[in-house]
């Protein structure tokens, strides 16, 4: 009994001696205070900064173009790709006209959440981070630009540029000055700004960004951002983390096919012309049944121009126009309208085009140049044929019992009135021929008429 308890002593002994050891080890070291001394402040993640990862790449993605879903896509993958790999940072480098709101503010969910520092860096030099670019500028955890850049008009626009107007107008301006002034005071950025470049739309070049506090500093290569950010603590998930660059690899990382694919189907002006070349090669193959290659080509096309819609926010009004017109140029072949069906297509067209990316959940357009283009086309197309159609009618038949007459041809066995063994060769044929007078063999003829397997005809003055 006396041995058993002393087991279970020492046995106790050693768990508590193990729970105090695992206890210190979670406290952390601890430092000797005097016994008036006032207890030490609570430390918290915030107030530590502490190096970020000093092993792994840079990695860095190019977004040259419109803000759209293959880009969100793009971004998304790349934020966790950079996480997987244990990268040091991201670099964005952007240069866009602006884009669609929904996938801006996706993008600007993903850098204010990332796991991984967020470089934003609006290069090469000549480009800009306008309207949507001015939000994802701001979401980066750095933001920079390079020499002889631009950065916001901001303010939300219609399809065309022009101003939205009404009730409409009032909700879309306030929901993206919010919006920016949320992302401004999240990175500690110029607030006042943010807010100016969406209600008053003012754009400003790189050094008056960097003074304003809109970016953080001007790069004038990539080397030399990395050099300005190595040392700089950014804020990642409520975590400050010092960056450390210095000798970091940066690694490009590329779209993947089908993000490419859905980029360029992005594009209005693509999609406008796929739209386009989808049905001139339709309305072709059904003008001239059997040629396959217009229809074949167009139906891709128009395929090609509904999922780039599907992309894009469209107005039906514009479509609907775009619709009508072709109706009404299609017609025009077809009907003796004497040109009011042509011009009123031609005006249907012309307005569908410039209405048809006309909403306010993004700020693209298609090029007004493309669009007349597009109008001067399919209205050369319609004079063209509409010329070959009238001059196919006035033509003489070229086959059957009207194609042969006014046929010359030469008799090749003697004709004589009231007997029915004449012959004459005539378009590439022999026939039985009549005539009002004798007619040797040699002699040139005309056909005057025919009469089932007989022609009439008659001689021919001598030239």
């Amino acid at each position: 009994m006396r041995r058993a308890a002393s087991q279970t002593r020492r046995g106790l002994a050693i768990l508590v001696f193990a729970c105090g050891l695992t206890a210190s080890l979670f406290r952390g070291p601890v430092t000797a205070r005097r016994p008036d001394a006032p207890p030490a402040a609570p430390s918290t993640p915030l107030a530590t900064p502490h190096a970020g990862r000093a092993t792994g790449p840079v990695s860095l993605l190019v977004v040259d173009g419109s803000i759209n879903p293959a880009v969100a896509d793009f971004i998304h993958e790349s934020i966790a790709a950079a996480e997987r790999d244990g990268a040091r940072a991201l670099i964005i480098e952007l240069d866009t006209p602006g884009g669609l709101l929904e996938s801006t503010k996706t993008i600007v969910k993903e850098l204010l959440g990332a796991a991984v520092p967020v470089i934003v860096y609006v290069a090469p030099s000549g480009s800009g981070a306008m309207s949507a670019g001015v939000f994802v500028t701001l979401a980066g955890n750095l933001a920079a630009m390079a020499p002889g850049t631009t950065i916001g008009a901001a303010h939300p626009v219609g399809g065309q540029g022009e101003t939205i107007g009404g009730d409409m107008r009032e909700k879309v301006e306030n929901f993206a000055a919010s919006l920016s002034k949320t992302i401004a005071q999240e990175r500690g950025r110029n607030v006042e700004w943010a807010e100016k470049a969406v209600r008053e739309s003012v754009s400003i070049t790189e050094q008056e960004a960097a003074k304003l506090g809109v970016v953080d500093f001007v790069a004038v290569s990539r080397d030399d951002l990395l050099r300005q950010a190595h040392g700089r603590i950014v804020t990642v998930r409520n975590a400050r983390i010092t960056l450390d660059l210095t000798g970091a690899t940066i690694v490009p990382r590329e779209m993947r096919l089908k993000q490419k694919f859905l980029n360029t189907l992005a594009n209005p002006n693509v999609a406008y012309l796929l739209m386009m070349a989808g049905l001139l090669g339709l309305y072709v193959e059904f003008t001239h049944p059997g040629v396959f290659f217009p229809g074949v080509a167009g139906g891709i096309c128009l395929l090609l121009g509904m999922a780039a819609l599907q992309l894009l926010p469209i107005n039906y009004s514009g479509l609907a126009l775009i619709v009508l017109g072709l109706a009404l140029l299609i017609a025009e072949l077809f009907l003796p309208s004497f040109g009011i069906l042509g011009i009123g297509g031609m005006v249907a067209f012309v307005l569908g085009s410039l209405l048809l990316f006309d909403t306010t959940e993004s700020d693209l357009t298609v090029n007004p140049n493309i669009v007349y283009a597009a109008a001067a086309t399919f209205g050369a197309f319609t004079l063209v044929v509409g010329y070959l159609v009238v001059r196919s009618q006035r033509r003489q038949p070229a086959l059957g019992r009207e194609g042969l007459i006014g046929e010359t041809g030469e008799v090749r066995q003697r004709i004589v009135p009231g007997h029915a063994d004449g012959k004459v060769f005539v378009h590439g044929e022999y026939w039985n021929a009549d005539a009002a007078e004798a007619l040797e063999v040699g002699e040139r003829v005309a056909v005057t008429h025919v009469d089932g397997l007989r022609i009439r005809v008659r001689r021919l003055a001598a030239s």
